[in-house]
C-alpha cells in the first residue's frame, strides 16, 4: 500500500515540475465572488445570496471543473449539512441531510435538473437519484439548499433541494472539450458546444460524455462504461422565451458493497486475502448466473451489467410577461427509465469452512469443497455466502409546474400548481452463491462425503448456488401528486425582508404486488449435472414462485407545509436571517410493501413530519466569504426500511431531534496567491420522544457523524499554475440505532494541480492518496449487531488511492 501511495505522490510531483516550464497565461479564479452571485433554487425569483433567507451553497462550472469530482456524491461532500457516503462507486450513494437518518439514497432531499426532479421520488428501492444523473461539462452550476423552503418548492424534500442547472447557448459560439485518463484504465471524453442559430433569438447547447474504466476496485471487467448526451434549444422573444430539451443516459456502473475487515481497537485493518483498498466481491469469476426456475425456463444474469439505467428525458420551459407586472412560467418534463440492476450483496460475514458446513447439516469433517470452474478439490479457511441480487425496474414520470408571479413595489407574490404522475414497476430475482472469502473469489460447491452422489441432500449447492431464487417480487407503485403552493417576498425596508410560503399536497399513491409460494425442482425432471436429480441437492428446496393472485393497496395524503423567514441586510457585505419551516416526507416504497403485506394496526402507516428552525449569519466580499448557520430540527414517525440479506425487511419507527451548526467559508489571501475553502457540520442527532422504556431513547441516530468537514487550501504559484490539497474528515458513527456497533472516524487526503496554457488546461487529481481505510457504512442488510469486541466485521470502505489526468480545451 505504501509503495502505491509513494508512486501516486511521485506522479503528482513529476507533473508539478514539468509544468513549471510551460507558457504563462491567466487562469480563472477558482471561485466567483459570492457577493454578486444570484440564486434561484428555493426562491420564487432570482435574488442575490446575501438577500436570500436560505442556507444555500453554490458551485459554478469552473469550480466543479477544478474539483473534478469522481461522482455527483463526491461533489455534494462539499456542501455543509449533507453527510454523504461515496463508497458505492460512481452511483448508488447515500446522502443524509441535517442529521435525518434513513435507509439511504436521497430520501429527504430532491435532486433536480433545471428546477424539476430527476425522478419524482429519489429513494425508490434500488433507484437512488444519482443512478439517473451524471455530472459533466454541460452543467452550468449547482445550487444546494438545506432545509428551509425546500418543502414549499418541491415534494418530499424537507432536507433540501439539489439543483443542477444546465448550460444554455449565447450569441457567441463557445465550447469545451476534455479527455481524461487514470491509474485505473479510465478513458473519458467530455464535449459541450453552445451558440446562436439566430443572433439574439435562437440559441442551442449540446453536451455529453462517454467513459470506460476498469474501476478503482478490481473487478476483472469494465466496471463503468457508457455515457450521456444533453441538448437544448431556446427561443427568446420580446416578452419571454420558450425552451425545449432532451437527455439520453445509457451507462453501466459496478455497485460496491461491504467487504470483510478486521477491527483492531479503534483501527480498521485488512482481512487476510482481501485488499481493503482495491478488492471487491464483485469479480468476473462469479459474474454469471444461470439457474432453472420452478415455474419453468431459466433465469440468467450478468454481473458485468451492474447498475444499467437507460434514461430518456424530454422537457420544455416557457415564460411569458402577461403585462401589468404579471408573468407566467411553465416547466414540463417526461422521463422514461428502464434499468437493470445487478449487484453482489454479502449475506453476513465470512465463516470458517467447517462452521458453514455444520450450519448446512454436514456432521464432523464429512464436508468437501470444490471449485465450480475446474472441479478441483479445495480447502478454504473461510467461505462467504453472497447474495446475487437482480432487479429490473421500469419507471416513468410526467411532471408539470405552472407558476404565476406578480411583482409590486415592495416585493412579489408567486402562486403555482404542481402536477406529477409517476410509476415504478419492478421485478426481483435473488439467489445466494458460495465463494472463497477473498477479493478474487472462487465459486465453490459443497457436498456431504458421508453420503453418495445419488443420496438425498448430498450437495448443498448447484453450480455454486446455495439458495436458488429464494426471493421473487413483482410489484408496482404509482404516485399522483396534486400540489398548490404560494410564496410571498416582502421588503419592509431596503434592508429588511420577509418570506412566507405555503404548500398544500393532495397526493394519491397506489400499487400492487404478486403473492408468492414456495416450490422446488425435485419433480421437474431436470438434473443437476445431466445425471442426478434435484433430490440430491438442497439448493432448490425453498424456491420462490410468483402466484397469480395480487394484493392491491392505496394510500392518500392531505398535508400542508409552510415556512416563515426574515432576512436583514446589515450592510452590503453582512446579513442575518431566521427561518422556521414545517414539511413532510411521504412513506417510501418499502414502507408501503411492508405495511400492506402485513398490516399492523398498532403502527399505522404515516408520513414523516419535520419541523426546522434555523438562523444564519452571512458575510460575502470579493476576498472572503463565511456562513454560520445554527439549526434545530425534529422528526416524527421516522421509519427504517432496510431490506435484509434474507429478503425480509426492517420495520422500525422512531422520532428524532437534532441541533447543529453548518459552517462554510472561503478566503482569497496574499494577492490571490492562497485560496482556502472550508465547509463543516457539527451536530447531535438523537432518538427522542419514544415510548417509555424504549432502548433507543437518547441514542445517537445511526450512520450519521456528529462532526464532518472538508478543508481545501490551494496555492496559485503563478497566474497559470495552481496546486491544491484537500482533507475530508468523517467522524465516528454508529452502524445501528442501538449504538452497539461503532464505525471509527477517518480522514481522506486528496491533492492535485493544474496549468493553464492559453485556452488549454492540464490537470492531475489524486484521491485518497495515502490509501486510508475509511468506513462509510457497516452492513445494513444484516439483522445481527456486530459487537464491539468482534474482530471480523463487514463494512464498506472508501476507494483506494487513484490518480486522474486530464486535458481540457476551451474555444
Amino acid at each position: 500500500m505504501k509503495k502505491k501511495s509513494i508512486f501516486l505522490i511521485a506522479g503528482i510531483a513529476t507533473l508539478y515540475f514539468n509544468n513549471a516550464y510551460a507558457q504563462e497565461t491567466p487562469q480563472d479564479s477558482t471561485r466567483s465572488a459570492s457577493i454578486e452571485q444570484v440564486v434561484i433554487t428555493g426562491n420564487s425569483n432570482p435574488k442575490k445570496k446575501i438577500e436570500s433567507s436560505t442556507a444555500i451553497s453554490t458551485f459554478s462550472a469552473k469550480e466543479i471543473q477544478k474539483q473534478n469530482p469522481i461522482s455527483a456524491a463526491a461533489l455534494l461532500q462539499r456542501v455543509p449539512g449533507f453527510a454523504v457516503e461515496t463508497s458505492g462507486g460512481e452511483v448508488g450513494n447515500n446522502l443524509f441531510a441535517r442529521g435525518i437518518p434513513s435507509a439511504g439514497a436521497y430520501e429527504f432531499v430532491q435532486v433536480q435538473e433545471d428546477g424539476l426532479p430527476v425522478f419524482e421520488d429519489g429513494a425508490l428501492q434500488f433507484a437512488n437519484a444519482d443512478n439517473f444523473f451524471r455530472v459533466d461539462n454541460s452543467v452550468s452550476r449547482l445550487e444546494a439548499l438545506r432545509g428551509g423552503s425546500g418543502s414549499i418548492f418541491a415534494t418530499n424534500s424537507p432536507g433540501g433541494l439539489i439543483n443542477f442547472i444546465t448550460k444554455e447557448g449565447g450569441n457567441d459560439f463557445k465550447g469545451t472539450a476534455k479527455i481524461e485518463t487514470s491509474t485505473y484504465g479510465l478513458m473519458r471524453t467530455d464535449v459541450n458546444l453552445g451558440g446562436a442559430l439566430v443572433q439574439d433569438k435562437l440559441f442551442f447547447n449540446v453536451g455529453g460524455f462517454y467513459r470506460s474504466d476498469d474501476g478503482i476496485r478490481k473487478t476483472g471487467f469494465k466496471a463503468n462504461q457508457g455515457g450521456q448526451i444533453r441538448m437544448n434549444l431556446k427561443y427568446v422573444f420580446d416578452k419571454g422565451y420558450a425552451k425545449v430539451y432532451y437527455k439520453k443516459l445509457d451507462d453501466r456502473n459496478t455497485f460496491y458493497l461491504p467487504i470483510p475487515l478486521v477491527r483492531d481497537g479503534n483501527d480498521i485493518k485488512e482481512f487476510g486475502g482481501f485488499d481493503a483498498n482495491y478488492g471487491t466481491y464483485s469479480y468476473r469469476t462469479i459474474s454469471q448466473l444461470n439457474i432453472p426456475q420452478a415455474g419453468g425456463g431459466f433465469f440468467n444474469r450478468n454481473l458485468e451489467d451492474g447498475i444499467h439505467p437507460k434514461v430518456d428525458v424530454l422537457g420544455a420551459e416557457f415564460k411569458y410577461d402577461l403585462g401589468n407586472n404579471f408573468s407566467v412560467l411553465n416547466k414540463t418534463r417526461y422521463t422514461n427509465i428502464n434499468m437493470n440492476y445487478t449487484g453482489i450483496f454479502p449475506a453476513g460475514g465470512p465463516q470458517l469452512a467447517s462452521d458453514f458446513a455444520k450450519a448446512n447439516g454436514i456432521a464432523g469433517n464429512n464436508f468437501q469443497y470444490s471449485s465450480v470452474s475446474s472441479g478441483a478439490i479445495m480447502n478454504p479457511a473461510y467461505v462467504q455466502e453472497l447474495g446475487f441480487w437482480a432487479i429490473d425496474k421500469q419507471m416513468n414520470n410526467f411532471v408539470n409546474d405552472l407558476q404565476f408571479n406578480y411583482k409590486f413595489d415592495k416585493g412579489n407574490v408567486t402562486a403555482g400548481f404542481y402536477k406529477s404522475n409517476w410509476k415504478s414497476h419492478q421485478y426481483w430475482n435473488w439467489s445466494n452463491i458460495l465463494t472463497t472469502a477473498t477479493d478474487r473469489p472462487e465459486l465453490l460447491n459443497l457436498v456431504d462425503t458421508s453420503l453418495t452422489p445419488n443420496s438425498v441432500g448430498y450437495s448443498k449447492t448447484y453450480n455454486g448456488v446455495t439458495d436458488m431464487t429464494f426471493l421473487q417480487r413483482d410489484t408496482q407503485t404509482q404516485g399522483s401528486l396534486n400540489d398548490l403552493y404560494a410564496n410571498l417576498d416582502y421588503n419592509i425596508t431596503d434592508d429588511l425582508s420577509v418570506n412566507a410560503g405555503l404548500r398544500y399536497s393532495h397526493d394519491y399513491y397506489k400499487g400492487n404486488f404478486a403473492n408468492t409460494t414456495s416450490a422446488n425442482l425435485n419433480n421437474s425432471g431436470l438434473t443437476t449435472d445431466g445425471t442426478h436429480s434435484f433430490l440430491t441437492t438442497t439448493a432448490d428446496d425453498n424456491m420462490s414462485v410468483l402466484g397469480n393472485k395480487y394484493t392491491y393497496w392505496n394510500y392518500n395524503i392531505d398535508k400542508v407545509s409552510f415556512t416563515l423567514a426574515a432576512n436583514y441586510k446589515i450592510n452590503r457585505e453582512n446579513a442575518v436571517y431566521a427561518r422556521f419551516s414545517n414539511g413532510f416526507r411521504s412513506p417510501n416504497e418499502e414502507a408501503y410493501y411492508n405495511y400492506f403485506s402485513n398490516p399492523t394496526p398498532d403502527q399505522p402507516l404515516k408520513s414523516v413530519s419535520t419541523n426546522q428552525f434555523e438562523v444564519g449569519y452571512k458575510y460575502y466580499s470579493r476576498t472572503f466569504d463565511i456562513a454560520v448557520i445554527p439549526f434545530y430540527s425534529t422528526l416524527k414517525n421516522l421509519s427504517f426500511t432496510d431490506v435484509f440479506s434474507d429478503g425480509t425487511s426492517e420495520n422500525t419507527f422512531a422520532n428524532t431531534k437534532n441541533f447543529g451548526v453548518e459552517l462554510e467559508g472561503y478566503a482569497r489571501l496574499f494577492d490571490n496567491v492562497l485560496e482556502l475553502t472550508f465547509n463543516g457540520t457539527i451536530q447531535n442527532p438523537k432518538y427522542d420522544g419514544l415510548e417509555a422504556g424504549s432502548v433507543l431513547e437518547g441514542n445517537v441516530v445511526r450512520r450519521i457523524p456528529k462532526l464532518y468537514f472538508n478543508i481545501s487550501p490551494a496555492v496559485n504559484i503563478t497566474k497559470q499554475w495552481r496546486t491544491y490539497v484537500s482533507y475530508n474528515y468523517y467522524g465516528k458513527r454508529f452502524q445501528d440505532q442501538t449504538n452497539q456497533d461503532t464505525l471509527p472516524a477517518f480522514g481522506e487526503v486528496g491533492a492535485g494541480m493544474s496549468y493553464q496554457l492559453g485556452k488549454i488546461r492540464f490537470a492531475v487529481d489524486g484521491t485518497n492518496i495515502f490509501n486510508t481505510i475509511g468506513i462509510t457504512e457497516g452492513d445494513p442488510r444484516s439483522q445481527s449487531v456486530q459487537q464491539a469486541g468482534s474482530t471480523t466485521i463487514m463494512a464498506r470502505p472508501i476507494m483506494g488511492a487513484a490518480v486522474r489526468a486530464s486535458v481540457a480545451f476551451d474555444f
